[in-house]
């Protein structure tokens, strides 16, 4: 088996790293280390015991918004191992994980992502445990599911999610890491799909490669992040011709978030306490929709233009 480094990116959530931690300890193929960039002044202190090394790389913030595409960049290239597996801090790989991948990463393979399954809170707090977890988790209906066994193509590079991905040191190095232009939250995955897409590099759904994403509080549209995400879509327009992030972008717009300015979008308002109501994942969820939240909002704007026409 080739060496293998897993890789993971962080600020905060520390037990959310804890429980990774202890998932890559279950793994039936061990990785040769973890990489842990870290995206606050401190590293960890007392994270638990591993049968390999754990390297920590702290990765300095020059702003409020968290450096996401420089800290991949960072762990990406520290890594000491052939097969590069990427791992968001906030998922538990199943035990098999390391050695689903190991089977199909070679050199000039491409890029392969593997599955990624949603937990309902508290669903850890009885430990780790991969068939309990395959009970309780559910896929997320807005992603396409896994091929029925080994690997199919990725015909669309907007499906590219760095969530969990693995891909060899050749192709990272040839695809030129994620575009450190982007900080903050949104648009550097859709752009390093775009970017391993034009280097013809393949993209692969994998069956296997699971993980378990753990619940946190989040907002669906990320209405809490629509500042990075302007500044986001206007680096990937500036860049291949055109906006992404559309969906959110309609959102935001039926919200009264945002609206076009002299120089492009701008923020219009913060978000208030009923557009948090409308996008915010409650427990009972585990995962948010944006999907969800953009019909409640085309069907008001819809009722809003028929109101309006009714009383002219």
């Amino acid at each position: 088996m080739p060496d293998i480094s897993v890789l993971t990116i962080c600020a905060g959530r520390l037990s959310h790293l804890e429980n990774l931690i202890r998932g890559l300890c279950t793994q039936t193929s061990l990785p040769g280390e973890l990489v842990i960039g870290v995206m606050q002044d401190a590293i960890y202190d007392d994270l638990p015991e591993t049968p390999f090394p754990v390297r920590q790389i702290v990765v300095p913030r020059e702003t409020d918004a968290l450096p996401l595409a420089r800290a991949r960049n960072v762990v990406g290239n520290a890594a000491r191992g052939e097969v590069l597996i990427f791992l968001d801090v906030d998922c538990i790989p199943h035990s098999d994980f390391v050695a689903d991948y190991a089977r199909h990463v070679r050199p000039g393979a491409g890029l392969f992502m593997g599955e990624v399954q949603y937990l309902p809170a508290g669903a850890t707090d009885g430990g780790l445990d991969d068939a309990r977890f395959d009970r309780l988790s559910v896929r997320h209906s807005e992603r396409r599911g896994p091929p029925l066994e080994g690997i199919d193509p990725c015909r669309d590079y907007r499906c590219f999610w760095s969530l969990n991905f693995a891909m060899h040191r050749d192709d990272w190095q040839r695809a030129g890491g994620f575009d450190e232009r982007f900080t903050g939250y949104g648009g550097e995955d859709t752009d390093f799909g775009r970017s391993v897409a034009e280097r013809k590099i393949p993209l692969w759904w994998q069956r296997g490669a699971r993980v378990y994403h753990q619940y946190h509080a989040h907002c669906m549209p990320p209405i809490h992040h629509v500042a990075s995400i302007l500044h986001n879509t206007q680096v990937f327009a500036d860049k291949w011709g055109h906006r992404t992030m559309e969906h959110w972008l309609r959102a935001f717009r039926l919200m009264g978030l945002i609206r076009e300015g002299a120089d492009g979008l701008e923020v219009a308002r913060a978000p208030d306490e009923a557009d948090f109501a409308l996008c915010r994942q409650l427990q009972h969820q585990p995962f948010a929709s944006s999907d969800k939240v953009l019909k409640e909002l085309e069907r008001r704007a819809a009722e809003g233009d028929a109101a309006t026409i009714a009383a002219q």
